[in-house]
């Protein structure tokens, strides 16, 4: 299989070792790096399993296909752009074998948080974690702008982080995600060449509209007729 957006591998190891061989794909060389550092403390059986790469999702060429693709934990709302997404779809019909599937997740956008005035409050507190060298960190985050024509929000996550020896620092990364709805998200699928199997809510499977917003997961194949894009 191919993970695009692998990142550390947070998804990516724990699927080796369950046997699958998987190729991660990662814009970023310093998540890609970390994510070698914590092979290297997997079993070699585990770390045979995994190849690496770095790439633009938006247009890349491995020279082979894939049995299943996946973009897990909404990469994809990072491409902000009708063009980025169908040049994303594109590249993945070119890597997925005759039966293979796509699956993918995205936020399931929340009409009544896009009517809300945006207050700049930092909110979504995370529980604290410690990292293996001993900082301690909590994660907020913070709504900045909502584009509500182009469909894209803009923020930060926000690190406030205590070093072992008491020190605090405040670390701030900006974020773009674009809003997806259902049926624009099915429209995509159809104008790349792909045909969708199902939707869901959740990863456990649960119907789409038996909770709100909820998320929404996608697995799509194969059209029998060529994309458009």
């Amino acid at each position: 299989m191919l993970e695009l957006g692998c990142g550390t591998g947070r998804v990516l190891i724990p699927t080796a070792r369950t046997g699958i061989d998987i190729v991660g794909f990662d814009s970023s060389e310093h998540m890609l790096q970390r994510c070698r550092s914590r092979l290297q403390a997997e079993p070699p059986a585990v770390r045979a399993r995994v190849r690496l790469h770095r790439g633009d999702m938006r247009n890349f060429d491995l020279g082979r296909t894939f049995r299943l693709v996946t973009i897990p934990f909404r990469p994809f709302q990072h491409l902000l752009t009708v063009g980025e997404q169908l040049a994303c779809l594109a590249a993945i019909r070119r890597h997925l074998g005759p039966d293979g599937r796509l699956v993918f997740d995205v936020f399931n956008p929340s009409i009544h948080n896009l009517a809300k005035p945006i207050d700049g409050a930092e909110t979504d507190e995370e529980p604290p974690f410690t990292l293996p060298d001993g900082r301690t960190v909590i994660r907020r985050h913070r709504m900045l702008e909502r584009d509500l024509v182009g469909q894209v929000n803009r923020g930060e996550l926000i690190y406030d982080v205590t070093h072992p020896d008491g020190q605090q620092e405040r670390l701030v990364h900006p974020i773009q995600m674009r809003c997806i709805f259902r049926f624009e998200a099915e429209h995509l699928l159809a104008r790349a060449g792909f045909a969708l199997d199902h939707v869901y809510a959740d990863f456990d499977r649960s119907a789409y509209g038996s909770q709100y917003p909820g998320d929404l997961v996608f697995v799509a194949r194969l059209s029998a007729g060529p994309g458009r894009a």
